[in-house]
């Protein structure tokens, strides 16, 4: 490996250590396996690119009234996505810390079944393509606090996660949302 590929290859192996590291400190492992028959995982993969950490996605549909556990998994930097186009309509990368510092962000706050629900709402541009994409729902959710976690910092936004103490507060807001997922990216 040459002397320049190997100094690259260490601040990108570092970012992924420092985010697996602080991502076990919040493992709750199968504390709530027995809550729900319907149960899903949704994988959060994660590439170092350009000195950040990338969050991709893939435009998608959700299943509502299901128990939906966040996998995050890291990809080799040197990914490249092949989506099958029956069932996938887009694939593009954003940055982690969008998730925290956005350009264009609003909530909304919905309410059911007695419960006050936060929804966080991302309008992010690709700059490669242009194309705008609307992040929502429990994806957007997922989104936030895995940026909370591996980033350990506040948003520019209010938010309902306590950064004191991560895996207390979420437990809570995570399974109100086992009722609702309103969400398709």
């Amino acid at each position: 490996m040459s002397r320049i590929r190997a100094s690259a290859e260490r601040p990108r192996k570092s970012l992924i250590d420092d985010a697996k590291a602080r991502l076990k400190k919040h493992d709750v492992g199968t504390k709530y396996s027995h809550l729900s028959s319907n149960k899903y995982s949704v994988l959060l993969p994660l590439l170092a690119k350009e000195g950040k950490l990338q969050l991709l996605f893939t435009l998608r549909s959700e299943k509502s009234d299901t128990l939906i556990t966040p996998v995050v998994g890291f990809l080799d930097q040197h990914f490249q996505a092949q989506p099958n186009p029956d069932e996938v309509k887009s694939v593009f990368l954003v940055p982690l810390d969008y998730f925290l510092h956005p350009h264009v962000y609003h909530q909304n706050y919905l309410t059911r079944c007695g419960h006050h629900i936060l929804i966080h709402c991302f309008e992010y541009t690709n700059p490669e393509d242009g194309v705008t994409y609307q992040i929502n729902g429990i994806t957007a959710k997922f989104a936030l606090f895995l940026a909370l976690i591996i980033l350990g910092e506040k948003p520019i936004f209010e938010m309902e996660f306590n950064l004191n103490d991560l895996i207390s507060s979420s437990e809570e807001i995570f399974l109100k949302l086992k009722q609702h997922a309103p969400s398709k990216l």
